[in-house]
């Protein structure tokens, strides 16, 4: 028997007694809920980018195309100037990629982002720029709180991205954008 199969086997063997979860709690703090976000995602490295509406996030889109970049809009009522390719591997020269978010946290600036409203699982990964639409009603105080809300389909994908990709795993520097985007702007509609 190979050294993993009886590591494997002991831990099964292993029994714990039964434990019931731990109760939290915490009374969240629900003032200002907009500005802990804010804090808490500049403190990841994103931004915040308060609007009234689609026309404003349409015009930062906009700026970015008569850059001359490209630009993937997967939200509804928002155009780019790239279309979402069949092939995930396409994505790879994609500058900026909005995204809907389904509910944010302000204890962390964290995002929901589901499969579902990318097209394909790795859009918010691989692009150079990240852009994630949130409407306030959706921002949460604590993931105790978010965590509930979650509606996930079995064999679907979601994931809370806060901020910018970012490691220091080697010689301790801080490396931005090491496996994700480089940037992430959180556009809170009112």
């Amino acid at each position: 028997m190979s050294s993993r199969n009886a590591i494997l086997e002991a831990l099964g063997r292993v029994t714990l007694p039964a434990a019931a979860m731990p109760v939290i709690d915490v009374e969240p703090n629900l003032e200002d809920l907009p500005g802990q976000f804010e804090a808490s995602l500049n403190k990841v490295g994103g931004t915040l980018v308060r609007v009234k509406g689609l026309a404003e996030i349409q015009q930062y889109l906009d700026e970015r195309v008569a850059e001359g970049q490209q630009v993937l809009s997967l939200v509804e009522g928002l155009k780019g100037n790239r279309e979402l390719d069949a092939q995930r591997h396409d994505l790879k020269d994609v500058d900026h990629t909005l995204v809907h978010g389904q509910l944010a946290v302000a204890e962390n600036g964290a995002v929901l982002i589901k499969d579902c409203d990318t097209g394909h699982r790795v859009a918010p990964y691989i692009t150079e720029h990240l852009a994630a639409v949130v409407k306030a009603d959706t921002l949460y105080p604590t993931m105790h709180q978010a965590v509930p809300k979650l509606d996930l389909a079995p064999g679907h994908h979601a994931a809370f991205i806060a901020g910018p990709s970012k490691t220091a795993d080697i010689e301790q520097a801080l490396v931005i954008g090491a496996h994700g985007a480089s940037s992430m702007t959180v556009f809170l509609i009112d």
